[in-house]
C-alpha cells in the first residue's frame, strides 16, 4: 500500500472515530509525523492534500524544509527542544508543540522573526509524572501558561502530552485515563480565561482514545509511512 492509499484508510479511521465519540465530521486535524521520511515521500503527501506535517528533529528538518519550499506546507516542531535551538526553530516552524519551560518560550518568543505572524504554542505537560519524560508537571502548568500568554511573539493556542506507551496496549479505559487528564487541564485553563483551541494528544496506537477524549490534533507517523528507517533527503 502506497503513502496516498495509507492516508486514505488512516483519514477514514479518524472519521470513525470521530462519528463514535459523537464528534462532528473532520472536527480532527491529522498531523503527519514525516521524521526520517525523505522529502519525496513528504511531496508525495503533500500533493495528495497533506499539508500540516511534524519533524522531531531540528537538523533533519534544516535540511528537508528547503527542499520543499515550493509548498504550501505548515511545519510543526514536536521533539524535545533544548534553549540553544530555539532560534533556528522560531525562524522555521509556524507551530512548536513540546514548550514545557519558561526559558524556552521567553527565548521562542524573542527570536520569532518579526516578518513572521506569532509561533504558535502548545505546552507540553507530563500526566503520567515519569521522571525521564520532558513536559511541566501539571501542578505548574497554569503558571506556565498565563506567563507564555504574555509573550507578545507567541500565541498560546493548547495543550500536548505523550503517554506512557505501556498504556497503548492497556484497556481502552487506561489508555483513555492520560487524554482525560490533559483534557481537564486544558477545560481549567480555559474557565482560567485563558484562550486554547488545541489538544495534540494520539498517536498511531491510541488514536481512537485520543479522540474520544477530546484531541483536535493527533499526531501519525507509522499508520502513514510504516516503519521509519534512516533519513534520506
Amino acid at each position: 500500500m502506497n503513502f496516498v492509499q495509507q492516508r486514505a484508510q488512516l483519514l477514514a479511521r479518524l472519521r470513525t472515530a470521530e462519528g463514535a465519540a459523537g464528534r462532528p465530521a473532520n472536527s480532527v486535524q491529522l498531523l503527519a509525523v514525516s521524521k526520517r521520511q525523505s522529502a519525496a515521500s513528504v511531496r508525495i503527501l503533500a500533493e495528495a492534500g497533506q499539508s500540516c506535517f511534524g519533524e522531531n528533529y531540528l537538523q533533519e528538518a534544516q535540511e528537508k524544509l528547503p527542499l520543499l519550499s515550493d509548498l504550501n506546507l505548515e511545519w510543526h516542531f514536536i521533539g524535545p527542544l533544548q534553549s540553544n535551538k530555539t532560534r533556528s526553530v522560531s525562524s522555521i516552524f509556524s507551530w512548536v508543540h513540546s514548550v514545557d519551560r519558561w526559558k524556552v518560550a521567553q527565548r521562542l518568543s524573542d527570536q520569532r522573526p518579526m516578518a513572521l505572524p506569532p509561533l504558535n504554542i502548545c505546552l507540553e505537560v507530563n500526566v503520567s509524572g515519569e521522571k525521564n519524560k520532558s513536559g511541566v508537571a501539571p501542578g505548574d502548568l497554569s503558571e506556565l501558561a498565563k506567563a507564555v500568554v504574555s509573550l507578545p511573539r507567541l500565541r498560546l493556542r493548547g495543550l500536548m502530552t505523550i503517554p506512557n506507551p505501556l498504556l497503548e496496549r492497556a484497556s481502552e479505559l487506561e489508555a483513555r485515563a492520560p487524554f482525560r487528564i490533559l483534557r481537564a487541564h486544558f477545560e481549567t485553563l480555559r474557565r482560567q480565561g485563558i484562550d486554547l483551541d488545541t489538544l495534540s494528544m494520539g498517536m498511531s496506537d491510541d488514536l481512537e482514545a485520543a479522540i474520544a477524549e477530546g484531541a483536535t490534533m493527533v499526531r501519525v507517523g507509522t499508520a502513514l509511512f510504516g516503519a521509519r528507517s534512516g533519513f534520506n533527503a
